[in-house]
């Protein structure tokens, strides 16, 4: 069953994207105590990825919030995030991210791609 995003985890996702805005896939050069630092691979993966749609990602607008949806998947919670990009309020680009149900409650990107 999925559910809309918290409202707790919101303010880290739209820093999460302002930090991939300034190139910061790895997001080593910010300090987030909710979201995981993402693997340099991933991060490459994620550059590509966006490059490859050819839009330039913009912050998130509120419209992502009516279709970013989480769900339960057998020991973590799976997050899909539409982006934002100059073109488009809600693209096809998606955060796939993972918030393991270990007491650490960080959020754990893994890749962000056209579904």
């Amino acid at each position: 069953m999925e559910h809309a995003i918290p409202l707790e985890w919101r303010t880290a996702v739209q820093n999460m994207v302002t930090s991939f805005i300034s190139g910061d896939f790895t997001l080593s050069h910010s300090s987030f105590d909710r979201i995981a630092p993402v693997d340099p691979i991933i991060a490459q993966s994620i550059a590509a990825n966006i490059s490859a749609y050819g839009c330039t990602l913009a912050p998130l607008n509120p419209a992502v919030w009516g279709r970013a949806v989480y769900r339960w998947m057998d020991g973590y919670w799976q997050f899909l995030i539409d982006l934002t990009t100059t073109a488009e309020p809600v693209s096809d680009l998606v955060i796939h991210a993972r918030l393991r149900d270990d007491g650490l409650a960080r959020l754990e990107v893994q890749s962000v791609h056209v579904p």
